[in-house]
């Protein structure tokens, strides 16, 4: 998904719509309309939409036509003629998300509601890339397989990973490091397409997590958030007036990176997000002690017997977190940080609390404080975002269907 920037970099360079593109775009806010308010007769419908009773019903004909739709029950017992709600047909469409984690590949795929209908996952020491391509040309097969003929009705694959992974490999260090190395002369959406007939969309793991967290989450209430995932190595997402900001180079919400000091204060130069709010530490506090460090993982992580490596864990996190949001509320006007993750959700609750009581060693004069809320679609998100990559750019309304712009 990309953002609005393509549309304003000059707007010399727009075309007015077209007949086929608005005809496009019409079927999608229909679509969309339905999505959002569920089953509804064809004259609601053009209410909600504003468009023509003749055009809903040419629209609704043809979609019908494709399989997305599907007739419910006639609705008896009002004024005049029973009405025949209309509803998306979870069968219409599906896609496929595979998500590249640095311990685990999953393979998920969704139907035209964003449901999960199959889900693999595929566990590994450490992301070597030769595995993480075996283990997608299997998934890609056990999903066909799986699916039979519904197969047919694939219309793309949404592959999400961290972006430039070979760029925390001093972090990792050991074997580990090495083979996220690797990845720097590995263009792996051109790897995936190999292995594929379906279309291949790439977004950063952490701003397909942050697409689900719009579409299915709290993104269905709040306009405009900082979201943050937390998993091996936090990371974050944008969403400004409903729309995901990826940026030029996709490093929008790149909150991971941001600088949790002033130089040549205690460390020089300071410590990154990721170095202080990553589950990364908590694994190797939890290592150390002689527990096993995938507890970050598990409900459990809360319990008496792990506090002492949790304990001091939060604390550093949750300040850190603080500090990355005051920064964030000072550059744009949020309407919330929204924190999730693949951590369990004790301790993702525990991180939250936390980080909500550090923001107050903040002066806030001149910044509306953003609310810190928890996010609703856990571990998985980032998974169901690339599932939902390929349905939101074939399905949902976007400005370019319709306003066209030379390439330069």
């Amino acid at each position: 998904m990309t953002d609005d920037s393509s549309f304003v970099r000059d707007p010399r360079l727009m075309r007015g719509s077209n007949h086929s593109g608005m005809r496009q775009f019409n079927e999608r806010i229909v679509l969309q309309a339905i999505r959002h308010h569920g089953a509804i007769a064809k004259a609601d419908l053009a209410r909600l939409t504003q468009l023509s009773t003749q055009t809903v019903a040419i629209i609704v004909n043809r979609l019908m036509d494709d399989g997305l739709l599907l007739k419910q029950e006639r609705v008896r017992g009002k004024i005049g003629q029973p009405s025949v709600p209309l509803s998306l047909n979870p069968d219409g469409a599906f896609s496929l998300g595979l998500q590249v984690g640095r311990r685990s590949l999953e393979v998920l795929a969704a139907d035209f509601l964003g449901q999960t209908r199959h889900r693999l996952q595929f566990q590994y020491p450490f992301a070597d890339p030769d595995t993480v391509l075996a283990h997608i040309q299997t998934g890609l097969a056990q999903v066909r397989l799986a699916m039979g003929e519904q197969w047919q009705r694939m219309v793309g694959i949404g592959l999400a990973a961290p972006q430039s992974m070979h760029k925390w490999s001093d972090l990792l260090g050991g074997a580990a490091g090495a083979a996220l190395s690797r990845w720097e002369t590995i263009d792996l959406p051109a790897e995936v397409r190999k292995l594929t007939h379906l279309p291949v969309e790439f977004a950063k793991d952490t701003t397909a997590a942050c697409m689900a967290e719009m579409l299915q989450g709290q993104g269905r209430q709040v306009s405009s958030y900082l979201y943050v995932f937390v998993g091996t190595f936090v990371g974050g997402g944008m969403v400004l007036a409903g729309h995901v900001m990826g940026g030029a180079r996709g490093n929008a919400g790149a909150i991971g990176s941001m600088p949790t000091a002033l130089s040549g204060d205690a460390q020089d130069p300071p410590a990154q997000l990721l170095q202080l709010a990553s589950g990364w530490q908590l694994e190797q506090a939890l290592a150390a002690a002689g527990h096993n460090p995938l507890l970050v993982h598990d409900d459990g992580i809360m319990q008496a017997q792990y506090e002492a490596c949790t304990r001091p864990w939060l604390a550093q996190a949750s300040r850190a977190l603080a500090m990355s949001l005051v920064s964030a509320a000072a550059l744009l006007d949020l309407d919330a940080a929204i924190i999730d993750g693949s951590l369990g959700r004790p301790l993702i609750d525990a991180l939250i609390t936390g980080t909500r009581a550090r923001l107050a060693d903040y002066k806030l004069a001149g910044l509306h404080l953003p609310a810190v809320l928890a996010g609703q679609v856990g571990p998985h998100a980032r998974a169901i975002g690339g599932a939902l990559l390929p349905l939101h750019r074939q399905f949902f309304p976007v400005k370019d269907i319709f306003l066209k712009q030379d390439v330069v």
